[in-house]
């Protein structure tokens, strides 16, 4: 197994050789380190099952199954699946997921730290995800909005961007709404804290799941610092040409394993859909999202 990280950037790391049968435990440490360190790691020329990339998740840790049925894979429930292609006239999966920046589960009580992706049918064109390291995010804001952050939390919800299932056809609206409220009530967590394996400072929100910013006391604050962190992060430039995003490509037979806790991402959708499917498996490590906040 060689582990080359990617020349004249801070973010990727290429593994070749990588067989998740035969690796030892030191392997998989060592990748699991890069990923921390460099964010996102390319395991290269994979070829694999849906049942083995869930063996494959395994090795990296605790995989969590999504909450909704229909994202599953009809063999593998703890495999993700973000299609547009119909298998035998019939849809498996989603289509369209994630056109918006977010962190996988940050909506959810407890987030998972590594996420897994194995794309199976890619797009010819415009192919490859934005990412934004929010710990160099956090590096580079000006120190006045660092100190305006520092003790305040963020409220996401998956109210914004939740999908209408087949079973919601023809139920109200507002019934849909108190149900996604019960269901995957609004979590709170702070807006920066420290990575539990690097030691560095990570702002926790993103356009799609973060919906107010809140005081030490709980209390919505009246002001526009969370579009102001949205802007300075650069969520909100729709020509992702700042200096914070990042673009990931990748190929047939490319396994991608990222750092959930300080990416945050958004799928590069085309005007004119193309065939896309991908299968996905998120995994929970040693440690919970965050031990800390920065003093």
């Amino acid at each position: 197994m060689k582990i080359t990280e990617s020349a004249g950037q801070d973010i990727g790391a290429v593994v070749e050789d990588f067989d998740y049968a035969a690796a030892s435990s030191a392997d998989i440490d060592a990748i699991k380190s890069t990923v921390y360190t460099r964010k996102i790691v390319v395991l290269k020329n994979q070829d694999l099952t849906p049942q083995q990339l869930l063996e494959v998740g395994k090795r990296f840790g605790r995989p969590e199954t999504y909450y909704e049925p229909m994202y599953k894979h009809p063999e593998v429930e703890e495999v993700f699946v973000s299609s547009n292609v119909p298998k035998d006239g019939k849809q498996i999966g989603v289509p369209k997921t994630g056109k918006f920046w977010h962190a996988d589960y940050q909506f959810m009580p407890d987030p998972f730290g590594l996420t897994i992706i194995y794309p199976q049918v890619i797009p010819q064109n415009n192919r490859g995800t934005y990412f934004i390291d929010m710990g160099k995010a956090y590096e580079r804001l000006p120190e006045d909005l660092k100190k305006e952050v520092a003790g305040t939390f963020c409220q996401h919800s998956v109210r914004k961007y939740f999908k209408i299932r087949p079973t919601d056809v023809y139920r109200p609206l507002s019934e849909i709404i108190e149900e996604v409220d019960t269901k995957t009530p609004p979590v709170v967590k702070p807006s920066a804290f420290i990575h539990p394996m690097t030691g560095e400072t990570v702002l926790y929100n993103s356009e799609g799941f973060t919906v107010d910013i809140q005081d030490e006391q709980g209390k919505p604050m009246e002001t526009d610092l969370l579009q102001r962190l949205f802007e300075a992060t650069g969520q909100l430039d729709e020509t992702f040409s700042h200096p914070n995003i990042h673009l990931q490509t990748f190929e047939k037979g490319d396994l991608l394993v990222w750092d959930n806790r300080s990416l945050i991402h958004r799928a590069r959708h085309t005007t004119t859909p193309e065939p896309t499917v991908s299968f996905r498996v998120t995994v929970h490590d040693e440690r919970k999202l965050y031990d800390e906040v920065p003093a």
